[in-house]
């Protein structure tokens, strides 16, 4: 069950806890006072806390120190203990009541969870660990504040012109979100065999989502748009190719240090292309043997703090750290730091990607180690 004492298993026993201080204010006070609220306010506590076999047993001792406490008083005697005795019992019965509700609840969660992990991974299939010249690793964590598929989607094929990556951003979440996820990686699966260059690969895969778009209303369609990253590998591994479409930059990690790629010119997300016409030229970013190319959704960069302060990949030195430095390396460290930035549940859904050349090769540098070298193509 998703309840507190999943996350801090101390918190269990505040129940009993509340008993048995209950116990000690009603053998220290005198008569007329009792302490047979805190008793009813555990085992209500102890519905929402704990399993049913956990507080039924919290009521069944609450219900036998309250007959017990309330016959060495000598309050059974009259009205107002058997009063003290008849309001346990319904607040055993009450938190019994609310523990069922929760845990009913419970199923629901986990069985729409159940669903959309299937979901997901009908949509997004985990790419093969080798494809073609590069070596690959990639993860999906879903938002913990619900159990709605996201809009994050990856896809990387090898195709004529060299292995193609694609990581975007659907806005939205839910059904639409799976939708509009499946049509941008189909398109991006067909015609990444069939076009040349990746600018226009990126304004075809425009076209198909506004095709797609047609079927939605008039206030879904105005709102819609998808932020999206198109790399590509040549099959000689001489360089990185990338057009960034509204999306969080890439990074490469060499030698142990970290550098973002942003774009040199910022372009629109896909579904927005109409609102200008300039459109960005593939920047190329020559790699070298062990470089890793690290791909993220804004579920990684605008992880934040309990303060509000966001997480920034790039200035983490944890990702470039052990040796070998591999893609696998790579994700599970950047996964374990977002775990620790955030603290707690995130909001987003973390979609992350990596990769790194396995042809043979001189490093492609311009001598100066510590930057790559780009420009447009």
């Amino acid at each position: 069950m998703d309840r507190l004492t999943a996350r801090r298993p101390s918190w269990r026993w505040a129940p009993p806890a509340l008993i048995a201080v209950a116990a000690c204010i009603d053998v220290t006070t005198p008569a007329v006072y009792t302490a047979a609220p805190l008793v009813a306010a555990a085992c209500v506590l102890a519905g929402t806390m704990l399993s049913l076999r956990g507080a039924m047993g919290t009521g069944v001792l609450a219900l036998v120190l309250t007959v017990l406490l309330e016959w060495d008083s000598g309050r059974l005697a009259d009205a107002l203990g058997w009063t003290e005795v008849v309001n346990v019992v319904l607040a055993v019965a009450l938190g019994v009541d609310v523990n069922l509700m929760l845990e009913h609840r419970d199923r629901r969660v986990a069985a729409a969870r159940s669903v959309a992990a299937a979901m997901q991974r009908a949509v997004l299939p985990a790419p093969p660990r080798e494809i073609g010249p590069v070596r690959v690793a990639a993860r999906y964590e879903a938002a913990d504040a619900e159990a709605r598929i996201g809009g994050d989607a990856y896809a990387i094929q090898d195709t004529p012109y060299g292995v193609r990556v694609l990581i975007g951003d659907v806005r939205g979440k839910g059904v639409e979100a799976v939708s509009t996820t499946a049509t941008l990686i189909g398109a991006f699966r067909e015609a990444a065999h069939y076009v040349p260059d990746i600018g226009e690969l990126a304004a075809r895969l425009e076209d198909s989502l506004e095709r797609e778009s047609v079927q939605h209303d008039d206030d879904r369609r105005t709102e819609e748009f998808t932020t999206a990253l198109l790399a590509e590998i040549d099959h000689g591994c001489r360089g990185l190719r990338v057009v960034n479409r509204g999306h969080p930059e890439p990074y490469l990690i060499r030698d142990g240090r970290i550098t973002a790629l942003p774009p040199t010119t910022p372009d629109l997300p896909l579904g927005m292309g109409h609102l200008s016409d300039v459109r960005a030229r593939p920047d190329v970013v020559p790699l070298s043997p062990g470089d890793v190319v690290l791909f993220v959704t804004d579920g990684v960069t605008e992880a934040r703090t309990p303060d509000g302060v966001f997480y920034d990949p790039g200035s983490d030195p944890r990702l470039a750290a052990g040796e070998p430095v591999t893609p696998d390396t790579v994700l599970a460290a950047l996964e374990d730091a977002v775990h620790r930035w955030t603290g707690g549940p995130r909001d987003d859904d973390m979609a992350t990607l990596a990769l790194t050349p396995r042809c043979p090769g001189p490093p492609a540098r311009d001598g100066r180690a510590d930057r790559p070298v780009r420009g447009n193509s």
